[in-house]
């Protein structure tokens, strides 16, 4: 495990738990590229200057600073930083529990980290864990780190506290601002809409997903490296487009009885659905036969 990044009391109640914050993820399917100069192929610096003293300045001498009005400044340190009268800085204190159903996650989740404790407190982490677990709630607290204060939820995972931060009230856009029409929708085009997405169910297995565009560059980096001929990814099916909505549910239902959609989505990366697993595995039996 790699070195926390933050070390505080999680506390609820008079509760206090010791422990330490890491990172929950990290970016190692990211593709990397660097920037080149045209000519010399050499790649570019990015330099820190002044243009007040027209020089560059090494980043161990670089002040931060906040505005307070235009063009004037005043420094702040580490020590600034450390001392401000933030108990969220040194702990998490838990304000309330709430449903886990009630953060909508698609728009506050941020981050993940998880929380180790320390030896002496496990037992207390563990019954929060588990109470968290069996009450299906999520722990809500206010946490500064790296420079700013923000909303956390915290919940059980796989046998760990994970944090998430969240995005502040005020950060998330109003839907209102979308141009979206409401027409009505028949019961017929909803039942059919419901067989489409009812045969297509699955479970979520993330490990079944891999990152194709990353394979797909390392490909074309070794075919040019090699100097050979570099293949182009293939022009997708053509489709006819179906205006009729009713027409198009049909079709698609009709595809996913025969696995033609699971295969389509397997071939864009993607996991194969339990349709295309079970006609493949239908007709892996029927080969077996055969022989």
């Amino acid at each position: 495990m790699p070195r926390s990044i933050w070390r505080g009391v999680l506390s609820f109640g008079m509760v206090a738990i010791p422990v330490r914050l890491y990172l929950a993820t990290e970016s190692s399917s990211k593709v990397s590229f660097n920037l080149l100069c045209p000519e010399h192929k050499s790649r570019i610096k990015n330099k820190r200057w002044c243009p007040e003293g027209d020089h560059e300045v090494a980043w161990n001498d670089v002040v931060r600073a906040y505005e307070y009005e235009k063009g004037n400044y005043v420094e702040l340190t580490d020590e600034d930083l450390e001392k401000l009268p933030l108990r969220s800085s040194k702990a998490i204190d838990i304000s309330g529990f709430v449903e886990k159903q009630e953060i909508p996650e698609e728009l506050y989740i941020q981050s993940a980290y998880y929380l180790e404790p320390e030896k002496s407190a496990a037992k207390p982490y563990a019954l929060l864990k588990k109470t968290l677990e069996k009450t299906g709630r999520v722990a809500i607290a206010k946490f500064a780190l790296r420079e700013r204060e923000r909303l956390v939820s915290i919940g059980g995972y796989d046998g760990a506290l994970v944090l998430n931060t969240l995005h502040w009230p005020d950060e998330i856009r109003s839907t209102d601002e979308l141009d979206i029409d409401n027409p009505s929708v028949s019961p017929a085009e909803l039942k059919m809409a419901e067989n489409l997405v009812s045969m297509m169910a699955t479970k979520f297995e993330p490990s079944e997903y891999t990152d194709e565009y990353k394979k797909a560059v390392l490909e074309l980096v070794e075919a040019k490296v090699e100097k050979r001929e570099v293949i182009e990814a293939p022009e997708p099916e053509a489709e006819t487009t179906v205006v009729d909505l009713m027409a198009a549910l049909k079709a698609s239902v009709e595809k996913a009885k025969k696995g033609e959609l699971a295969t389509a989505r397997a071939g864009r990366g993607g996991h194969e659905s339990l349709v295309h697993k079970k006609t493949a595995s239908a007709a892996k039996g029927k080969q077996r036969k055969a022989s």
